[in-house]
């Protein structure tokens, strides 16, 4: 396979500061060779350029650095549709969980329906209506499904980029009351740490991919790493007690790689300031390799 590895160091979506060195802690965690040593060939491309929030204004306070984030979205949407349409599969390194906005654009306009699903402790389906911080981080799923303020539900082209119906979140355990409502209208599935507890990680991630994958083969999956338990995952901005497991972890990207749908990947929100030796970014990385084949035996 043909792997291409995007950065975006993209922490205005955001309170907490530290995201933005996400995808170089990533990368220095040896992800390109350790997927080299799978069989893939791997693009270690440039980062999209992002511009710093200490030279700029928050704006307005229910949709904090909107006109910082939308060119950053609409570069990394056009880079994921060029690197797809080259026949590569993009793997996008955050950054805070914004940056799905523009990866998934990209894989949708380049292969129309596509499928999402979304490892988060949090529901992130808020608009500036509904959420209680005005961070764009946690508005973004809503804007794909066409929720919230036009300027991020159009902003790397026609909103929305996807159909709710083949949504699915998965390890949810802290959504906002507004936030809930709008996910109901929208009609998106919501598998909760409640529904991993009683049905096992195997059997939600499988439900997941089924679907999600509901009228089309492609799959995206935008795992923020806040879904793992922070004894885990302790580098996150917004970490929630309660999250599923290392293993749990291994084995819902395992199941991934063998649908054999996975076209694209993010890997969000690792704070390098917050970690602790590392754990969080090499978390990710590991979890980037069972995506992409690698087995215990």
């Amino acid at each position: 396979m043909h792997i291409s590895l995007i950065g975006i160091p993209m922490d205005l979506g955001a309170d907490r500061r530290g995201v933005d060195m996400g995808p170089s802690a990533i990368r220095y965690a040896d992800l390109t060779e350790k997927l080299q040593a799978l069989g893939h060939d791997v693009d270690n491309l440039d980062s999209i350029p992002v511009a710093e929030p200490e030279t700029r204004e928050p704006g307005d306070p229910r949709l904090k650095y909107l006109a910082q984030i939308v060119p950053a979205i609409k570069a990394l949407a056009d880079r994921v549709e060029e690197r797809l349409a080259a026949g590569s599969l993009p793997i996008v390194l955050g950054g805070d969980h914004s940056i799905a906005l523009g990866s998934i654009s990209g894989a949708a306009r380049a292969r129309g329906k596509i499928g999402v699903i979304w490892f988060d402790a949090h529901g992130d389906f808020n608009t500036s209506e509904t959420s209680p911080s005005g961070n764009i981080h946690g508005m973004i799923l809503a804007a794909l499904c066409g929720y919230g303020d036009p300027r991020l539900v159009h902003a790397a082209g026609a909103g929305p980029q996807l159909d709710a119906s083949r949504v699915v979140i998965v390890g949810a355990r802290d959504i906002d009351t507004g936030e809930r409502e709008v996910l109901r209208q929208a009609g998106a599935h919501v598998r909760t740490m409640s529904d991993i507890d009683r049905l096992g990680i195997g059997a939600v991630t499988h439900e997941a991919i089924a679907l999600a994958t509901s009228g089309t083969e492609y799959l995206h999956v935008s795992f923020d790493m806040d879904v793992v338990d922070p004894t885990e995952a302790p580098g996150v901005g917004t970490p929630v007690p309660g999250g599923i497991t290392y293993r749990e972890a291994h084995l819902a990207m395992e199941l991934v790689a063998e649908s054999g749908k996975l076209g694209s990947l993010d890997l969000v929100e690792v704070n390098p300031i917050l970690d602790r030796e590392s754990r969080t970014a090499h978390l990710a990385t590991e979890l980037a390799l069972s995506a992409l084949g690698k087995r215990i035996f």
